[in-house]
């Protein structure tokens, strides 16, 4: 009597990877774009520890739609990150080549020239995966010994708040067609520092120059006395 066996998939879904708050950056070397024209190679985080924040963001695609929108809105606020002495990188799966080429490519034809903050180029797609916002699954099929990738390849828009010391702060993403508000990062960047500084936390809504509390049972009775 023949016996038929069904083939058996075990299924790694990138986004049930568990949250990278509170623990370190993961760590990547790669290509990238900086000054708005010049490529380099071994980009890390690895030089601003000890110096600066980082806003790491992720983009699906070069030469798309909301993308610009976003890149532009981050350009136009890039003073006021660095006023909080913060960098701001962005990352897609494309290639440094196509980086460049958008970037010499006007704004008023859907470019981003005029950009300067440093554009990584994940063409491996590893550091999207390991950052948890790579779109698609993989799927390990146990009859064939192999891994298959179902969907697009590409990054979901994943914003990353890292410190001083590399460890994540903040992590949210965007589905494809959401946009973010930029201003919201500033907030929550304002809020990480006034913890560093003073110790306190910050509540719902908080914006720079209102009153924290401190994280006990006194400071939250104090703070809801008042608000």
């Amino acid at each position: 009597m023949a016996l038929y066996f069904a083939k058996i998939y075990f299924t790694f879904n990138n986004q049930s990877s568990m949250a990278l708050v509170g623990k370190k950056a993961p760590h990547f070397s790669a290509g990238a774009v900086i000054n708005g024209e010049e490529i380099v190679e071994g980009f890390s985080l690895d030089q601003y520890l000890g110096q600066k924040h980082v806003i790491l963001f992720f983009y699906p695609k070069d030469f798309t739609f909301v993308c610009p929108t976003e890149i532009h809105a981050f350009q136009e606020k890039l003073s006021e990150f660095e006023r909080r002495n913060t960098v701001v990188i962005g990352c897609s799966t494309d290639t440094e080549e196509t980086h460049l080429a958008w970037l010499n490519t006007p704004k008023d034809n859907g470019g981003i020239e005029g950009v300067t903050f440093p554009i990584i180029a994940d063409t491996a797609k590893t550091i999207s995966l390991n950052y948890g916002v790579l779109g698609g699954e993989y799927h390990y099929s146990v009859d064939t010994k192999t891994w298959s990738f179902i969907g697009t390849p590409i990054a979901f828009r994943g914003t990353y708040l890292i410190d001083k010391e590399g460890i994540v702060r903040h992590e949210s993403v965007n589905d494809f067609p959401l946009g973010r508000n930029i201003d919201e990062y500033l907030r929550l960047l304002d809020a990480q520092l006034h913890v560093e500084k003073y110790g306190e936390v910050c509540p719902a809504n908080w914006e720079e120059g209102e009153e924290a509390m401190l994280a006990t049972n006194e400071g939250v009775a104090a703070y809801l006395s008042k608000n």
